[in-house]
């Protein structure tokens, strides 16, 4: 059975609850965290942000010949989606028998991602869910 990585549990906030930052001097909002504003520079002051979870699919792409970690998913969908708050964030498209379309609206959800073999460590993470 492998493990996850160690670095997989210190992200574990963003992973489930779309957690980034925002300056408080110009209020950019940045997903994943950032250390420094990228308009602000040293002035800057992050503070942690909870995203809103809602967006709209800026691009997508269906995958049809997956890595061996999600071949029992395919076909699936990956899209870009625009965050409510302005990032940009990749992730599945959980299409609920819809048509995935640009400009669809999405809200974040959290599903299961993969199993590390048949009794091993479920990982969870967000996915976009057409609404």
């Amino acid at each position: 059975m492998e493990t996850a990585p160690a670095s997989s549990w210190r992200r574990q906030n963003a992973s489930y609850n779309l957690v980034g930052n925002k300056c408080e001097k110009c209020g950019a909002v940045y997903f994943p965290s950032r250390i420094i504003c990228k308009n602000c520079g040293r002035e800057s002051k992050l503070r942690e942000h909870k995203l809103s979870g809602d967006g709209e699919v800026y691009s997508y792409t269906k995958i049809t010949a997956p890595s061996d970690t999600f071949k029992d998913d395919a076909p699936y969908t990956i899209g870009m989606i625009k965050t409510a708050e302005g990032p940009f964030i990749e992730g599945h498209v959980v299409d609920n028998g819809k048509d995935v379309k640009i400009g669809a609206k999405v809200r974040t959800v959290l599903r299961r991602m993969y199993a590390d073999g048949e009794e091993g460590l479920i990982h969870y993470h967000y996915k976009f869910e057409l609404i």
